[in-house]
């Protein structure tokens, strides 16, 4: 059980800390979906691909005091952030999950802005349709966001370059 949390915790610890639950569950999806091996599963929702499982996680790791929330009101909205605790970090010096180049991802994912990692991890759930019919999805479902073809090129690049990271196990 704790073998899972710990790759989660050591997401955490790659990218620092992680503003908002959005981008969290885009990162650790497009991460997933690079060949990182996170064993949560996830379904289409209504902002991408959402892990109910990963927000049981997350959930937990706060409640062992491995991981900080904290939430902030923004606008009309609550914000949130997450960072390793110091007892999380001592958690996982002693249990280590080696993951090559997660550090280089993820980092560079927290750089990204969570629309942008929305149409990543959408191109990604579709991956396994041409590209016609990908942008064909995402002008249909994601018709709020106003992708443009340009944006969705960008996150095909985006993938293969994230996916040029990833050290073979």
């Amino acid at each position: 059980m704790l073998k899972d949390h710990a790759k989660i915790m050591q997401a955490f610890a790659a990218a620092g800390e992680i503003v908002g639950r959005k981008k969290l569950q885009k990162m650790i999806y497009i991460a997933k979906k690079v060949d990182f091996p996170f064993q949560e599963r996830f379904q289409f929702h209504f902002y991408g691909p959402y892990s109910e499982e990963l927000t049981l996680r997350v959930e937990e790791l706060c409640n062992m005091g491995f991981l900080n929330e904290v939430k902030e009101k923004k606008g009309g909205y609550m914000q949130y952030r997450y960072s390793l605790t110091d007892e999380g970090m001592e958690f996982l010096n002693m249990n280590l999950v080696e993951l090559p180049a997660l550090e280089d991802c993820l980092t560079d994912m927290n750089s990204q802005n969570a629309r942008f990692l929305e149409l990543v991890s959408t191109v990604l759930f579709f991956d396994d349709l041409e590209v016609e019919e990908v942008k064909e999805k995402i002008f249909t479902l994601k018709s709020k966001q106003k992708y443009t073809e340009d944006e969705i090129k960008q996150a095909y690049e985006y993938i293969e370059a994230l996916k040029g990271k990833v050290v073979p196990v």
